[in-house]
């Protein structure tokens, strides 16, 4: 089967019933090795004429398709699909997804760089936040515009005015994107999934270094959604009780909702309360609770007993980490930016008033934290243009924040990535009263740059 190619993008059409007995014939080795001369940036199958499929045909195509991203470096997965055999596709593969979803053909071609600066307006819409984000990062660099929807109901509002937007995008994935291991953030709570029977295997599945480095960040508070654990072993039980302990060198929280102990002995909740991990029936248990968010640490951060001094490879990528952050400022306020002061330092605030902060973390071949602090008429510029209107509510502002430092991040990753630097970003922590902030960040020593936008003070400090 040949490939049709439009732009940079490469599609097979294969027809028909897709099983493990005739997939081999749509698609060959030779067919993917015949793509390898071809200048393209996306390789993907569409389910458009595909009238049944199951797990074992797709694999065929999946393996293949891997085959070649490994050593060509493209984009590769499905499109053209509707909402059935989106679901089914997930059903499939769940937590090991590693291939992009393009509902449509025209929004994969919103992922291709060669589109670059043909600007298009669109409404995006995940609810895995970091997918949100991931997506975002890509339209934004690729010279779009997206209104990000935060919510599935706004996004339905939304969607009642489609003639606003060249493509809506929902039921999309970008493979070898997002942190699968938190699947929200909500109230700054990292909020963990875990299922099935717990044993030695969660100490490899379950991401340390993400972990610790939002814990570095300022996240206090970690929820593990346990409504599907059927039971865990005294390995998982060890495992969970270490986690308590280092939380607590942080004063962080951790909580377990939805967790039964039909199979999993009664003896194991009594030790893991004595750990310090304390147990719920409901996530709203916690979420709807505002004074128990305040005490949990969901609404807070505090410093805690681990410093870390500034490495000189850290401070080499200082430039691209000002420059990813400027630009995207500008990019998005229409502001330009202008330094006014770079200085080794702790974090230094002189009006924290009328002022948002946000941090996020990196790790890998280098690992840091940038910390932002906006004044909040540019934080509402940046969420009016990533929501698409004006909004005062507090609560929208700080989740549209988290999406523009989500952006920052990712622009930064990419630049590393380009010297070969290795990273992977953790979710943002925002916080509405930079008080807190001081109170995680008192005690690191960093690099402090003074910006100026519009008349405006602008903090960019960058520490570990």
């Amino acid at each position: 089967m040949r490939a049709t190619v439009k732009g940079r993008i490469a599609i097979f059409h294969p027809q028909g019933f897709l099983d493990g007995n005739n997939a081999p014939s749509f698609l060959t080795i030779d067919d993917i090795k015949a793509t390898e001369a071809l200048n393209i940036d996306m390789l993907l199958v569409s389910l458009k004429k595909v009238i049944f499929f199951n797990k074992n045909g797709l694999d065929v195509f999946i393996r293949l398709l891997d085959s070649i991203r490994s050593h060509k470096h493209i984009a590769v997965g499905l499109c053209d699909y509707d909402s059935a055999k989106f679901a089914t596709i997930n059903k499939f593969y769940g937590s090991t997804l590693t291939f992009s979803l393009f509902r449509t053909e025209k929004i994969a071609e919103l992922f291709v760089p060669s589109n670059k600066n043909d600007s298009k307006t669109v409404l995006l819409y995940n609810e895995d936040a970091s997918q949100r984000s991931a997506m975002a990062i890509e339209l934004f660099d690729y010279g779009h515009n997206p209104v990000i929807a935060q919510s599935k109901k706004e996004f339905e509002e939304k969607k009642q005015n489609p003639d606003l937007y060249y493509a809506i995008i929902e039921e999309t994935y970008l493979g070898l994107f997002g942190q699968k291991i938190a699947t929200r953030v909500t109230g700054n709570a990292i909020i963990y999934t875990i299922a099935n029977f717990l044993d030695a295997e969660i100490t490899d599945t379950f991401n340390i270094a993400y972990h610790n480095n939002s814990l570095n960040v300022g996240f206090r508070l970690f929820i593990f959604d346990a409504y599907k654990v059927v039971s865990m072993n005294v390995h998982a039980l060890n495992f969970f009780t270490k986690l308590a302990s280092s939380a607590a060198e942080y004063n962080a929280s951790i909580c377990f909702v939805g967790l039964t102990f039909e199979k999993t002995p009664i003896t194991f909740k009594n030790d893991l309360e004595d750990a310090g991990i304390m147990f719920f029936d409901q996530m709203e248990d916690i979420l709807k609770n505002k004074e128990l968010l305040q005490e949990l640490g969901g609404s807070s951060a505090t410093s805690s007993k681990h410093t870390r001094t500034l490495t000189k490879a850290l401070i080499q990528e200082l430039p691209g980490f000002i420059d990813a952050t400027v630009s995207t400022i500008a990019m998005m306020t229409n502001a330009q930016a202008l330094k006014e002061a770079m200085n080794i330092q702790t974090l230094e605030i002189k009006n924290p008033q009328n002022q948002y902060a946000s941090s996020i973390g990196f790790y890998g071949d280098l690992d840091g934290m940038i910390i932002l602090i906006f004044p909040k008429d540019i934080a509402k510029k940046a969420c009016e243009l990533l929501i698409g209107e004006e909004n005062e509510d507090e609560e929208v502002i700080l989740d549209s924040l988290a999406e523009f430092v989500n952006i920052i991040g990712g622009r930064a990753k990419a630049l590393l990535g380009e010297k070969k630097h290795r990273v992977d970003i953790t979710l943002p922590r925002t916080y509405a009263n930079v008080d807190s902030l001081l109170e995680m960040a008192q005690h690191k020593k960093g690099v402090q740059v003074d910006l100026r936008f519009e008349g405006s003070n602008f903090i960019f400090f960058l520490t570990r």
